[in-house]
């Protein structure tokens, strides 16, 4: 069993916002698994099983600052070790259309990343970050993350999460380093 958690935050405002990437990997996801979320764990939850591989798919409603309070839960519950966890969150480090997969590391900054590493106990878990970009200069970054994607960046974002969607497939199958070598 392995959980994959979408980082994002609940709320029709923030849907198409580049900080809620994460939620849009794990509807894609979702979608292509044919699977439906439920409430559970302070979050949606949907259990799966792509080529005998067995996962949660969680999305956390608590904001993305308290996403690890989610994430514990349901690691707790199925008792998954961390580096059973992948993690999927914005980065504003990488620019739109790239993304970077990590066996392990620090928060970097995200809060969200810094909640679950909090709750977690521990850096060693996978997280695949998704690139959205720096602001513009005279932008405050909370805005920045907060503010969707432009049309022009709609069809590099619609890419990335289908090539995002092939490394997770690799993931559950046990071949990070292999995801890690073809999509980062």
């Amino acid at each position: 069993m392995k959980i994959i958690a979408g980082l994002g935050n609940p709320g029709g405002e923030y849907a198409g916002t580049r900080h809620n990437v994460g939620f849009m990997l794990a509807d894609f996801l979702a979608e292509e698994a044919n699977l439906s979320f439920r409430p559970k764990f302070q979050g949606l939850a949907t259990e799966g099983n792509i080529e005998g591989e067995r996962f949660i798919l969680l999305k956390p409603q608590t904001f993305m600052n308290l996403s690890g309070r989610a994430l514990r839960e349901a690691a707790g519950f199925y008792k998954v070790a961390a580096q059973d966890v992948l993690l999927v969150h914005d980065d504003m480090d990488l620019s739109l259309g790239k993304m970077r997969l990590r066996s392990q590391g620090g928060a970097g900054g995200h809060n969200g990343v810094r909640s679950v590493i909090g709750e977690l106990g521990t850096e060693d878990f996978w997280r695949l970050k998704i690139g959205v970009g720096r602001p513009p200069e005279q932008w405050d970054p909370a805005r920045y993350v907060l503010s969707p994607f432009s049309k022009e960046e709609i069809p590099v974002l619609k890419e990335t999460l289908k090539r995002a969607h092939q490394a997770l497939l690799l993931w559950l199958k046990g071949d990070g380093v292999k995801a890690m070598n073809l999509y980062n």
